[in-house]
């Protein structure tokens, strides 16, 4: 298997983040929702102050029209309660006019000192129905534009889509130099050119090995073409115990009352159930074992009961442990974990894995350094 190079020193480091329930996606049965773990602030922000608790480096804050908080509120408050962990937020290119984006997303940097990170996401609106080459151009001329607003004084873009002329940019300038960093996650011709011309995580959802790998050559190679390169990312669920028979209980448990048809219409009701990377996660569970497994320890029965990434790695703590290597020596370096319940699972994580990894926040591509922020309590990676 090819190992694909990465941007950065320490190489033996990782980002691990935890996941952040905006869109209702926090079960304590797959399928059945709970009252209790519905979205809410009370409930997210304390997934989010359980995770820096736990040390995780990020936190995904994931996007949906149709259920859950608004993504970039939801950051803003957040500010004022952490002081170590990032915050990725997810943006919908397009959704919002993307001077006044690149304005939002600016002030959020400042209020977190640094701490932002952004997760360009293509997708249809409510009501539309666009094909992927524009989504793709709409999403490129966003992420365009948002780096003349934090890069220039002045706005001068013609596109397909968008077209300004001479519009100052004064104050857009967002507390990282240059921007957050974008982390990008597509499959299509259009997506990989996206994310290796401006982009710098390519995010991935779970899949046989063999396939990241050979994801994230393509995507690689994109990259090259225009004299860069990329930091590589894996989206994946979490279930781990002291042992793997445990974790493989637990796995059933949370399934065993999921309905079929009620599952079915949860991953249906998302704008990107359409999309290449879901089609993909469908045929991961269509060539999988009785039990739902694709390769030793890779579970695909979430997906049963949601849109996106639908693989969990289920096992003891050395099993994954030795998972995530694996991963790390493909060139990945970017991990976005996530359970259910999520705080449960966070702690069951935190306590069993996270002490035995070395964590890092990955560094920005123009090399600045944000503000001092104090150590994490564990791991023992740098802030960079």
């Amino acid at each position: 298997m090819t190992i694909v190079p990465v941007t950065s020193a320490d190489l033996d480091a990782a980002e691990v983040s935890w996941f952040a329930a905006l869109c209702s996606d926090d079960y304590q049965f797959l399928g059945i929702p709970d009252g209790d773990l519905r979205s809410s602030w009370e409930h997210c922000s304390t997934i989010v102050k359980t995770a820096e608790e736990q040390g995780f480096r990020n936190i995904l804050c994931p996007s949906s029209y149709q259920v859950g908080q608004d993504t970039l509120s939801f950051v803003a408050g957040c500010a004022p309660i952490t002081n170590r962990i990032n915050m990725l937020a997810a943006v919908r290119c397009g959704e919002m006019q993307p001077i006044m984006l690149a304005r939002t997303i600016a002030t959020l940097d400042h209020m977190l000192k640094g701490r932002l990170t952004v997760n360009i996401i293509s997708s249809d609106f409510p009501g539309e129905k666009a094909d992927s080459a524009y989504r793709y151009q709409r999403s490129r001329e966003v992420v365009e534009i948002l780096k003349q607003a934090w890069t220039q004084d002045e706005i001068n873009y013609q596109g397909k889509v968008y077209n300004f002329s001479s519009l100052t940019t004064d104050p857009a300038r967002p507390y990282q130099t240059g921007g957050p960093l974008l982390y990008f996650g597509g499959y299509s011709p259009d997506a990989l050119e996206l994310c290796g011309q401006h982009c710098d995580v390519y995010l991935m959802w779970p899949e046989k090995k063999e396939e990241l790998a050979g994801r994230m050559q393509a995507v690689n190679a994109v990259a090259e073409r225009y004299g860069r390169t990329l930091d590589y990312g894996l989206r994946v669920h979490m279930i781990v115990r002291d042992t793997e028979q445990e974790a493989r209980d637990y796995a059933d448990y949370i399934v065993s009352k999921l309905d079929d048809d009620y599952g079915r219409a949860i991953r249906e009701r998302a704008l990107d159930a359409g999309s290449l990377g879901v089609s993909h996660q469908a045929k991961n569970r269509e060539i999988a074992d009785q039990y739902g497994y694709i390769e030793p320890n890779l579970w695909t029965g979430v997906g049963r009961a949601r849109s996106g990434c639908g693989a969990a790695l289920v096992g003891s703590t050395d099993q994954v442990m030795s998972k995530i290597e694996e991963y790390q020596k493909m060139g990945i370096r970017a991990f976005i974990f996530s359970g259910y319940p999520h705080l449960d699972e966070a702690r069951h994580f935190g306590r069993r894995v996270l002490p035995n990894l070395k964590t890092c926040s990955l560094p920005h591509a123009y090399g600045r350094v944000p503000a001092e922020i104090p150590a994490t309590p564990l791991g023992t990676g740098d802030r960079r």
